[in-house]
């Protein structure tokens, strides 16, 4: 792309000067992992990353293996300030009807699904999560 339309200053935080001379590199705020054969793979959005006990935790993975658990219907995780850890991982979830579980249901299911530092410390039940207008999950008043 060569710019967001009459919008100089977006433009200047995404387009930046590339290794080659003349040359723009679009940089999406997105975080990715490159296998032996040069592939990638989306992690998450940089802005999202949580990090605990100074591990990175992709709040995408976490809410896979909650969906993972039979009847979640919603899954949204972000971290929260913790003293000890920097950040927790706080998971809310929106359960399907006729589905019940505990915190300590949830935090045991995602402990059998990920290394330990990613599992949610808190877990939050809603009947259901914000979305913006376009029908995502909004995480921003969650936190």
């Amino acid at each position: 792309m060569r710019g967001y339309w009459n919008k100089p200053a977006e433009t200047a935080e995404r387009l930046r000067p590339g290794p080659h001379p003349g040359e723009m590199v679009l940089y999406s705020g997105d975080l990715f992992r490159t296998d032996a054969e040069g592939y990638l793979y989306f992690l998450a959005r940089k802005d999202d990353m949580i990090k605990s006990r100074g591990e990175k935790v992709s709040p995408r993975e976490v809410e896979n293996a909650l969906y993972s658990l039979p009847g979640v219907a919603e899954a949204a995780v972000v971290g929260v300030p913790d003293p000890v850890l920097g950040e927790a991982v706080k998971a809310f979830i929106a359960l399907q009807p006729g589905y019940r579980y505990t915190q300590k249901d949830v935090i045991r299911h995602a402990l059998s699904k990920l290394e330990s530092f990613m599992a949610p410390k808190y877990v939050e039940f809603r009947e259901a999560l914000p979305k913006t207008d376009t029908g995502k999950i909004k995480k921003a008043g969650l936190a």
